[in-house]
């Protein structure tokens, strides 16, 4: 696919350390250039910005499997899910994928289909997706062909998780909402809560069992996160094995623990939307405020990224350059990827391009190819 060779003039754009400024950006095979290479687009009453990179979204899997058994088409699920990336100003998506006991759109089967079909399409796509492998890790059972399955996946971002509600197996009791998610899962609801119980039990064996993990996959370049750390000790046991992600702690004494051991630290972008966790976990504005906090990722909801950072300024909790920095420059970082995040020569030329008086998306483009375009602002690209 070409990419398009274009002067952007008469926006706002938001420039590594001098912020939002009227000038020019012009780019051409794919990167952003120095000098001038032709075309003009006309971009008065609009912001150019840096694309967002989204570090951590699962909000594809209703383009997946809209109704249960509807999941035969996956292929064409992530080109749906690509476009809604697009239309919310996402020019790098980390798909985030579970590997669960949940089974169902969690179980291992469906993430091995998953992870095929963003191999399948990506290269046909225009934002770059990347997959990332959610494991649950009381799954003991799963450890040993666990390393084989992510490199035959090409997955290279693993987060781990213990969604397992330990207080009340620990009791005896039916975790709430057992006897739905059993069914989902196609199981009998009384298999579902002996298999919790004996994960439960086998706890012990889990903390060994991932320190071999760990070890491996660091050793085959994976990078690692950890998933809702409750207490700085746990952030801490994950940073001895090597995981310096922490993906959205819990705790003020997490988010800390964190910071002080050089650990990169994501938050939920949903989160600094509402302000405050819908489960009751710290806010996310307030570490931001504090400055704990790397990245903002969609989590479930993939307009929240932008939304979050103009509220962000809006409520002069930071300037536009920080809160914008929070879904492009520092998950770049995070991932590695220097090429983006930021609108400079001989970067790739990822942008999304906001209406000035709405902040509403009205062009993506990544690598320098359109990804979503509407409004007013096609006929300025076509005259």
């Amino acid at each position: 696919m070409t990419s398009l060779a274009l002067d952007l003039v008469g926006a706002k754009v938001l420039m590594p350390g001098v912020g939002l400024v009227r000038e020019r950006l012009s780019m051409a095979e794919g990167t952003i250039q120095s000098g001038p290479v032709g075309r003009c687009v006309d971009l008065s009453s609009y912001w150019v910005l840096p694309g967002i990179v989204d570090l951590h979204g699962d909000g594809f899997e209703r383009h997946l499997a809209p109704r249960r058994g509807a999941m035969n088409e996956i292929e064409q699920g992530v080109i749906a899910a690509e476009a809604e990336l697009a239309a919310n100003g996402i020019t790098t998506a980390v798909m985030a994928q579970f590997y669960s006991w949940e089974g169902g759109l969690r179980g291992p089967d469906h993430a091995d289909r998953v992870f095929q079909a963003i191999h399948a399409t990506r290269n046909s796509l225009v934002t770059a997706l990347i997959p990332q492998l959610r494991f649950e890790t009381h799954m003991l059972g799963a450890y040993a062909e666990l390393p084989d399955r992510i490199a035959s996946w090409g997955v290279d971002y693993v987060v781990f998780n213990d969604h397992l509600p330990h207080d009340r197996l620990a009791q005896g009791k039916r975790p709430l909402r057992l006897t739905g998610q059993a069914l989902k899962a196609g199981r009998n609801p009384e298999r579902h809560f002996e298999m919790l119980l004996d994960m439960h039990a086998a706890s012990g064996a889990v903390q060994t069992a991932l320190d071999g993990l760990t070890a491996e996959l660091a050793r085959a370049g994976v990078r690692m996160g950890s998933h809702d750390d409750p207490d700085a000790a746990t952030r801490s046991t994950w940073r001895g094995r090597g995981v310096r992600i922490a993906e959205f702690p819990e705790t003020l004494a997490a988010a800390e623990e964190a910071r002080s051991g050089g650990d990169s630290i994501i938050l939920g972008a949903p989160n600094a939307v509402r302000g405050a966790s819908h489960k009751g976990n710290v806010s996310a504005v307030d570490l931001v405020a504090m400055g704990l906090c790397d990245a903002l990722a969609s989590d479930y909801h993939y307009p929240s990224p932008r939304r979050a950072a103009l509220m962000l300024v809006r409520s002069g909790v930071c300037d536009l350059s920080y809160a914008w920095g929070l879904v492009s420059d520092g998950p770049a970082r995070i991932l590695g990827l220097g090429d983006r995040g930021r609108l400079a020569p001989g970067l790739r030329a990822d942008l999304v391009v906001l209406e000035e008086d709405t902040g509403r998306v009205a062009t993506t483009l990544s690598g320098g190819r359109i990804s979503y375009m509407a409004g007013d602002i096609a006929r300025r690209f076509i005259a």
